[in-house]
């Protein structure tokens, strides 16, 4: 009898592009996880700083309090974002709403505002970065950043860079792992759920899952970006692996073999949770825990199709 598919870890990155935190428990909102990409570094015209500019994002640590992944918890005056990087000291955020709004605040095609952490966030990460900066947080009351209507209608995220949610299995990860001259973490590839008990990309397939009582539903395969280049402990970018790797096995030409390659890697399935189905918008737990089963309700007929 086949293991049931188990969540293995769980990861929020509460800083967009910053290092990402390991967590028992995480609360499901149809944004993402609680706490995910909530926070996001932008330059003097308000656009995104990433580990594809910066790779020394890849240092800045975050702390939030315990009590934070609980589902009910409302943050108080005492409670704090507390972020850290070498050669600074720490920098606590008070998690309690922001009263100023910074406009013009751009990601990729989304522009809008968000809320400014002030000036001693803004001065912290331009010392840091050596480079004007600010910290700006996500306004969920004003803003929408819809995901991609031709994949996902009707469906949004925060910082994230397309989906609120990303998986991978610890299978792919070992398979890569044994075809690279040195294997890599799975911080590489910053997935919100590592799944154990999985086919080597098995995860490739899924269309529709369960979690408890939340239904996900798959989106496509996740193509990567020069951000699994980084190496997360050291904020330095290597010059080929693990994608020149992942172009032998991985690529757009070998998975969809009938269709235009366009130099694609893909690792990682992309998802969002269907609060239409099971339980829905307002009703039961949406707490997700490490050691979970995960249950496929259904499957693409080709990794074809989930790669697009």
């Amino acid at each position: 009898m086949e293991e049931a598919l188990k969540i293995q870890s769980l990861f929020i990155y509460p800083i967009k592009s910053c290092r990402g935190i390991s967590v028992p428990q995480a609360t499901v909102t149809q944004t993402g996880f609680q706490w995910d990409r909530y926070w996001l570094v932008v330059n003097y015209k308000g656009r995104a700083y990433t580990q594809r500019v910066e790779p020394k994002l890849a240092l800045v640590e975050s702390e939030l309090p315990k009590e934070a992944f609980f589902e009910d918890w409302e943050p108080t005056k005492d409670s704090f974002l507390v972020v850290r990087a070498p050669g600074m000291s720490p920098l606590k955020i008070p998690l309690t709403k922001p009263s100023s709004i910074a406009e013009g605040v751009s990601m990729w095609e989304w522009s809008g505002s968000a809320f400014d952490e002030g000036e001693e966030a803004a001065k912290w990460f331009s010392d840091y970065l050596g480079k004007q900066s600010r910290l700006v947080r996500f306004n969920k009351e004003t803003e929408t950043r819809p995901s991609p209507p031709e994949f996902a209608a009707g469906y949004s995220t925060t910082f994230a860079d397309m989906f609120p949610f990303l998986f991978a299995s610890q299978a792919s990860l070992d398979q890569l792992n044994t075809l690279l001259p040195e294997p890599v973490p799975i911080n590489r590839f910053r997935p919100n759920f590592l799944v154990d008990n999985c086919d080597p990309f098995g995860e490739d397939l899924w269309d529709e899952i369960k979690i408890n009582e939340l239904v996900f539903q798959g989106v496509r395969l996740c193509s990567r970006c020069k951000v699994p280049l980084v190496n997360q402990e050291t904020g330095v970018p290597g010059a080929a692996e693990p994608t020149e790797t992942l172009m032998k096995f991985r690529s757009d030409k070998v998975l969809m073999p009938d269709k235009k390659a366009r130099g694609k890697v893909y690792f990682g399935k992309e998802m969002v949770w269907n609060w239409n189905i099971g339980n829905s918008e307002g009703k039961g737990s949406k707490t997700i825990k490490v050691g979970d089963t995960i249950s496929v309700l259904r499957k693409m007929p080709s990794i074809a199709e989930a790669a697009v």
